[in-house]
């Protein structure tokens, strides 16, 4: 297979079809028409037209930006995203998840996130847009009304019409249920909405024909905080009964942020009812609001994981490319020589790669298994789709806040192995940091993320089933892996279960007693705890798999019938370097969770005890 600029082709089939098997979905009745080859083949032109059409258009795009005409209020997105769009959308991956009822072609969801995976490495900028406009169809789909569903959805699922989540305001960010828009409901059913949304990615381009924004707002005489939101359906144009576009709603296109990073998605401030004729229509019932953008926002959470992944897998692969060709000093294995070598001959260099790839690699596998739970639990019934279910909100803060906090350190490495030309901008990875750093704030912060892991997801989850249920599932993959892993490698997975129970248990005694602030302070060290042993689980499950493909190429994992076949043969050198990626991780990565848990345990109250005054030195703002 050839090499991909972007990701790693082969580890992405090896987390599909030999990890996960999801070539077998064809065992359920809504799969039953998919196979192996109907996916490689879906693969397979996603990074065609990745690598030849999103990629090039993600470097013009970074440099022309999305453009607001003050004028006209509207915004044109990049040149080449049209050309890119339009393939995309006509080669069917605009609505490959969805349903044919509604004009898609109802793959599983895992072979969309895997399609993803070349889309998003070939430009999160790109990729906003139609992510957005997924999760906004699916929203109408699972709870708009018949006549909802009739109008928007073939046209959103054909990738014509784009969509958005509204959420966020001037003083309402994170803390959403603030927020002031208004819904005023009319004689005909309909609402009126007036009110100002900011941070709306793709809230106004030139890609789609018209733009679908489910908008959350407050009915009047409605209680405040987020038990009194709703949601509406909000387009920017009118429908025709025929279906064709109709005149403007009462919306308008205030102006566009510019940003450190994905310059070519148009980040949107957005005022509805200026003329207070702006008309929307009730998405669900009334007051269901946050828990319907719920929905959206756990899909949105995956899509950042995938974005994060995707930078990080393009920024790993760049480097390794760059450490293969850059000339310099002398190799180390060779005392005397000082003819100079390809920079991956030196020590520290390898530890690099090595320390990224393992990183990129857990967070593919990772990633794909939430997804894969996403359609387990759709297509499964009684406690397989339950136990599914449960795993996948466990694993959705930990895939968005673990891969966007780890795509700002790839990256960085990266640009490391780059040396200075890495932070040029004649080289691609400079501007995958600056792309990747928004995806630890967008969709709910990380912050925000750590307390949903350790308040809804574990502390308050009814027996601490979610975690349980991840504790099922890394002690199946312990037992599957005895007589195939060294034994060393199951004890570290093992101890780091044992001591994140520790850790879990002190937690349950702090919110018995209500130290929930003492619980808040440690959030964000438990997330990061969590997501490392279950990348140390992602490493066990995958050296499982690797070990007997390696033995059958070559009779062994070590030894000169490896460093031979490894020279020789691609698939002895993948399952190999599987092996190591797997080996680096839980023997040297994994060991940095026992002082993370420490930090979580060490009763430390400084956190608590600090005050405002106490941060001195700021300028008046």
């Amino acid at each position: 297979m050839a090499l991909n600029p972007l990701l790693d082709s082969r580890d992405l089939r090896f987390v599909l079809f030999e990890a996960l098997d999801a070539d077998k979905f064809n065992q359920y009745e809504q799969f039953a028409d998919f196979d192996r080859d109907t996916y490689e083949a879906t693969l397979d032109l996603a990074e065609q037209i990745a690598v030849e059409q999103v990629y090039p258009a993600n470097a013009e795009g970074d440099k022309t930006g999305a453009k607001y005409d003050p004028e006209t209020k509207t915004v044109k997105a990049p040149q080449g995203f049209h050309t890119a769009m339009k393939t995309y959308r006509e080669s069917g991956f605009s609505g490959l998840s969805n349903s044919p009822e509604f004009g898609g072609t109802g793959m599983p969801e895992t072979i969309y996130r895997a399609v993803m995976d070349y889309f998003c490495a070939a430009g999160v900028a790109f990729s906003s847009y139609d992510t957005l406009k997924v999760g906004a169809c699916n929203l109408i789909i699972n709870h708009g009304s018949d006549e909802l569903k009739k109008i928007y959805v073939e046209k959103m699922v054909a990738g014509l019409w784009g969509g958005t989540m509204c959420l966020t305001e001037p003083g309402a960010g994170s803390d959403v249920g603030a927020l002031k828009t208004r819904a005023v409901k009319q004689t005909d059913g309909t609402y009126r909405i007036t009110g100002q949304k900011i941070f709306i990615t793709a809230g106004d381009n030139d890609l789609y024909e018209n733009i679908i924004h489910p908008v959350l707002a407050r009915i009047d005489g409605d209680p405040p905080g987020t038990p009194g939101i709703s949601i509406f359906v909000v387009p920017k144009f009118h429908v025709n009964s025929d279906g064709s576009i109709g005149k403007p709603n009462d919306m308008t296109t205030t102006g566009i942020e510019h940003k450190m990073g994905i310059k070519g998605s148009a980040t949107c401030s957005l005022s509805f009812g200026d003329n207070d004729q702006c008309v929307g229509w009730l998405l669900g019932q009334e007051r269901q609001g946050m828990k319907i953008m719920f929905q959206m926002m756990n899909e949105a959470r995956l899509d950042v994981s995938q974005q994060a992944l995707g930078t990080a897998s393009s920024a790993y692969m760049h480097a390794v490319t760059y450490a293969k060709n850059r000339i310099q000093g002398a190799d180390p294995a060779k005392k005397g020589d000082f003819t100079s070598v390809p920079i991956i001959k030196h020590p520290d260099v390898r530890r690099m790669l090595l320390w990224m790839k393992s990183q990129v690699e857990a967070m593919r596998m990772l990633t794909l298994l939430a997804a894969y739970s996403a359609d387990m639990a759709h297509v499964e019934k009684g406690d397989v789709a339950k136990e599914a279910s449960a795993l996948l909100e466990f694993l959705i803060p930990l895939c968005k806040a673990g891969n966007s906090d780890l795509a700002w350190l790839v990256t960085s490495e990266a640009m490391q192995v780059y040396g200075g030309y890495g932070y040029c901008s004649e080289y691609p990875v400079e501007q995958l940091a600056r792309d990747c750093k928004i995806l630890a704030i967008y969709e709910g912060t990380n912050g925000i993320q750590s307390m949903d892991l350790t308040m809804r997801k574990l502390l308050m989850n009814p027996g601490l089933y979610n975690y349980t249920i991840f504790k099922k599932r890394i002690a199946e993959t312990c037992e599957k892996a005895e007589g195939i892993v060294d034994g060393k490698y199951i004890a570290a997975m093992k101890s780091a279960v044992e001591k994140m129970d520790e850790t879990v248990q002190k937690l349950v005694a702090l919110r018995d007693q209500k130290k929930i602030l003492d619980i808040l302070a440690i959030a964000t060290p438990l997330q990061q705890a969590m997501r490392m042993v279950a990348h140390a689980w992602m490493h066990l499950w995958s050296m499982t798999v690797a070990i007997p493909k390696l033995k059958a190429i070559t009779g062994d994992i070590a030894g000169e019938k490896v460093v031979a076949a490894v020279k020789d043969n691609a698939e002895a050198a993948f399952y190999h370097g599987k092996i190591l990626s797997d080996r680096f991780y839980l023997g040297t990565e994994l060991k940095h969770l026992y002082g993370c848990l420490d930090y979580i345990t060490a009763d430390e109250q400084a956190v608590g005890e600090s005050f405002e005054e106490i941060f001195t030195g700021a300028l008046p703002q």
